[in-house]
């Protein structure tokens, strides 16, 4: 089983500073990141379109080249932070369509979309999966011209079975899953369970950790908060091994997001011994 990194791990260091965070005294750039994913020596890297200082195809060029050169595979991440506000939000939906092609000028072939996001997750569910449906149905379509694979993330927004829903109304070979096993758990829908409903359909991953922040409210998005893969509450060695089972292909990414208050400012140190248990989980399944 592959490792990777998400680049959402440093997003202070990508500018994006939550306000209980402080800011890095040093920023990251792209190429910064790609060098200590290196430095890690994981398998792949999730780039979130997010931190992409530009969509020009020369600069999209020498990214690949680099991505090439350290021998990456590789996942472009749209969707960061709302998606496409549970089908509201018109001007995303032509972005998401618009940066589709991309996806292959990096040299990826699947690309992470999220539909919706944690501040839409009150209203009613079923009007939203009726309209990302539709609009999936349209840009998977530009997806398959460019022999790229979609691949749904709950976003904190849905449900394994509403993820399900998704998948079985849009029904393309080239649309599936974004599996992010932390997501599921602060919807407080069992992680395992939807892995086992979801996993023939996984084209990628998100691999986080969590256990309960103490200073925040049982409301707050990040109650259950990032600590490095094998010292928080999901199960990974079981999810990793479902996906083996069902003959996954991708690599395992890590992605904490927001850092348990015992981690605050040591992003990095919590991703090195992520990657380390993540390929101890990899080892065992061989």
């Amino acid at each position: 089983m592959k490792i990777g990194i998400d680049s959402y791990c440093y997003h202070r260091f990508f500018g994006e500073v939550y306000d209980d965070q402080e800011a890095p005294k040093k920023n990251m750039t792209m190429e910064d990141f790609l060098c200590r994913a290196k430095e890690l020596d994981v398998d792949g890297v999730s780039l979130e379109s997010c931190f992409f200082p530009s969509f020009d195809e020369a600069y999209l060029a020498d990214l690949k080249g680099q991505l090439d050169e350290y021998g990456f595979d590789r996942v472009f991440a749209w969707g960061h932070p709302d998606g496409l506000e549970r089908g509201g939000n018109p001007q995303a939906f032509e972005d998401m369509k618009k940066l589709i092609p991309c996806t292959r000028m990096i040299g990826a072939d699947t690309m992470r979309v999220t539909g919706s996001s944690l501040m839409f997750r009150h209203e009613d569910h079923g009007p939203q999966v009726k309209a990302l449906i539709k609009q999936f149905k349209e840009a998977v379509k530009i997806a398959e011209d460019n022999g790229v694979r979609m691949a749904v993330e709950n976003h904190i927004d849905f449900t394994a079975d509403e993820i399900y829903q998704i998948l079985e109304g849009v029904d393309s070979p080239n649309f599936g899953v974004n599996f992010d096993t932390g997501n599921f758990l602060r919807l407080l829908d069992d992680p395992i369970a939807g892995m086992e409903k979801l996993a023939p359909y996984v084209f990628a991953t998100h691999i986080k950790d969590l256990k309960i922040e103490p200073s925040a409210n049982p409301t707050d998005w990040f109650f259950f908060a990032g600590v490095p893969v094998g010292m928080g509450l999901i199960d990974n060695q079981k999810l990793a091994e479902i996906l083996h089972k069902n003959g996954y292909k991708g690599f395992l990414a890590v992605e904490i997001d927001h850092p348990h208050s015992d981690w605050a400012g040591f992003e990095d140190e919590a991703v090195g011994i992520s990657v380390k248990n993540l390929r101890k989980i990899g080892d065992s399944l061989k």
